[in-house]
């Protein structure tokens, strides 16, 4: 290792010009940087790994997004949401197995009937589970008021990815309009801090047109921002999107993967205490992406719980993983594959942001 390259892992702040120089080093320093956001993991948060079940509860969604695989206007997706008997199932079965959470994640969607149906869910999934399931929602844009009453029926963390931090690029990979402005998402991610949420964003990384100064300050902006949690992971492109027609200008999905375990390194590294997940894209370009991305620091993953039916009709990209496999079955292979890399699965714990935790200690 250089001695440069020494000095900056020596540090555990960076500058904007220092994340750029970090996100520029070839493969051989990579796994350096890598190894060094692991030793920090380890230190901080323990070579621990957290359960989420996750229920994609519905596809229906009011947005365009251009590399959304389930936008509105993309015709060939069939439409559902799960029955209330499906979710409680798929609770259940993650509380029985010992699961700490559960993400519920949906299409963006509004309006009095949906926010009935999200409290409603939240109330009898804490009633089944005797309150021992810690809910994150993934469930878009909402107002303050929406936010509050979700965390009143016993939401804890709330995901809302802001996808790019350049403004420019937004809109190059959203249409401008009222329906998906950019300072909408930032307010909502401050509406979710202010009703007390643990709160999380992430990014795509290798969008068309990105830069290492782009995903540097995307890095600089979860900080800024003061998150609680990360979802971030490398762009793959879905065949039914407007995006989709940039894929030329891509880079090749291996450095796009290393990439994206780069950045979970780098914000490891600058955020010590917070939960990072280890993304199922991770895992569509490598058959080993979420355990690589969990030796990157990585210490979340998320089980798919959605029933193999509807699962088939969530795709936000091409070649979504797992889509065969029932819950236990995917379970099972995750756990083994965990412990093979020297990581425990934290059973029965809701794996709280320490970060968020040492926040409303202060």
């Amino acid at each position: 290792m250089s001695q440069h390259l020494n000095q900056l892992l020596s540090k555990n702040q960076h500058d904007k010009n220092e994340l750029v120089e970090l996100l520029s080093v070839n493969s051989e320093e990579t796994q350096t940087i890598l190894d060094k956001a692991l030793d920090i993991k380890a230190l901080n948060v323990g070579r621990k790994v957290y359960l989420r079940g996750l229920i994609e509860l519905s596809n229906v969604c009011s947005k365009n997004c251009y590399y959304c695989g389930i936008r509105a206007e993309n015709k060939k997706v069939k439409r559902y949401t799960l029955t209330e008997e499906e979710v409680l199932h798929c609770a259940d079965f993650a509380w029985r197995q010992g699961f700490g959470s559960l993400v519920i994640q949906t299409g963006e969607q509004s309006g009095q009937s949906f926010t009935a149906l999200i409290e409603h869910l939240l109330i009898k999934i804490h009633q089944n589970t005797r309150h021992e399931l810690s809910v994150t929602l993934s469930c878009g844009e909402q107002p303050y008021a929406v936010y509050r009453r979700w965390k009143d029926a016993g939401a804890d963390r709330y995901l809302l990815r802001i996808e790019t931090t350049n403004k420019a690029l937004y809109y190059k990979i959203h249409p401008n309009d009222s329906n998906h402005l950019w300072e909408t998402r930032i307010e909502a991610l401050a509406s979710l801090k202010q009703a007390g949420y643990q709160v999380g964003t992430g990014v795509m990384i290798g969008l068309p047109g990105q830069t290492l100064d782009d995903l540097a300050n995307d890095l600089l902006f979860f900080r800024a921002l003061d998150v609680d949690m990360v979802g971030m992971g490398p762009y793959i492109e879905h065949s039914d999107t407007p995006l989709y027609s940039s894929s030329h200008l891509l880079w090749p999905p291996e450095e796009r993967f290393r990439m994206g375990l780069l950045m979970i390194a780098l914000l490891r590294i600058n955020m010590p205490l917070i939960n990072i997940a280890a993304s199922t894209a991770l895992e569509t370009l490598d058959p080993l992406g979420r355990q690589k991305g969990i030796l990157a620091g990585a210490n979340v993953v998320m089980p798919n719980l959605t029933p193999v039916n509807s699962r088939k009709n969530y795709q936000l990209y091409n070649n979504k993983p797992n889509l065969d496999k029932d819950a236990s079955i995917s379970t099972t292979n995750l756990s083994a594959a965990i412990a093979d890399i020297g990581e425990t699965i934290c059973l029965s714990e809701p794996g709280h942001s320490l970060h968020f935790l040492n926040r409303i200690k202060s």
